[in-house]
């Protein structure tokens, strides 16, 4: 019997062990490249998506996806947008219906994708709605990893710079794991909701504590 958290407590997140992608990472540069990773992720049974962008720190400005990552169970293609844009492969990728694809609070990164083009999506289901459906109200990626596997997702590269002429192999083991978590979650929201084999522990909020009230005399 699997326990679930409503709300799982952040601070226990940085004592778990943690979980990293173990399979092939293969950068995307070119249209080409773009073309063979489309035909060999399409062969799959089901993808998980995720994207990055560059991180901004003045008021006012703004930036493209730099980076979109997909995920089969072994292996990640990372798709360089900020080199390749919307090309015609990765529009055929959000376009196809041939594959489940999964990914996190993606209505956003959609609306930002479509910032690079137009495209009409399809097949995607967004794991916001099914954990939802478990009693779950944290949606985080680090924390519905740790409540669902016991393991922890580092976020430390989230905010580096995703534009960077070579990302390094800390930002391409990131980019890769938040994408490929997305199916285990997914795998095992399936599993739990097949078996029954869980059970959710509502977490209520922390009320404020009260100011103390003066005494007063009686009269």
């Amino acid at each position: 019997m699997k326990t679930l958290y409503s709300k799982y407590d952040k601070t226990k997140i940085g004592n778990l062990p943690r979980v990293v992608f173990e399979g092939r990472i293969i950068v995307v540069l070119s249209e080409r490249e773009a073309e063979k990773a489309v035909d060999y992720l399409l062969k799959a049974d089901i993808l998980g998506f995720d994207t990055e962008t560059r991180p901004v720190f003045k008021k006012g400005q703004q930036r493209k996806v730099a980076l979109l990552q997909v995920s089969t169970n072994d292996t990640c293609f990372l798709f360089r947008l900020n080199r390749i844009g919307l090309c015609p492969a990765v529009k055929r990728l959000l376009e196809t219906e041939e594959v489940l694809k999964i990914g996190l609070s993606w209505h956003d990164d959609l609306l930002a994708l479509h910032k690079r083009g137009d495209f009409k999506e399809a097949g995607f289901i967004d794991l916001q709605h099914h954990m939802r459906e478990l009693g779950i109200e944290d949606m985080s990626l680090a924390k519905l990893y740790a409540n669902f596997f016991g393991e922890r997702i580092s976020k430390r590269e989230q905010l580096s710079n995703w534009e960077a002429d070579v990302l390094s192999q800390k930002q391409k083991e990131y980019a890769s794991t938040d994408a490929w978590a997305c199916i285990q979650l997914y795998n095992e929201y399936q599993r739990l909701k097949q078996t029954g084999d869980y059970e959710i522990i509502i977490v209520q909020p922390e009320q404020p504590e009260q100011p103390n009230q003066p005494e007063t005399e009686n009269e």
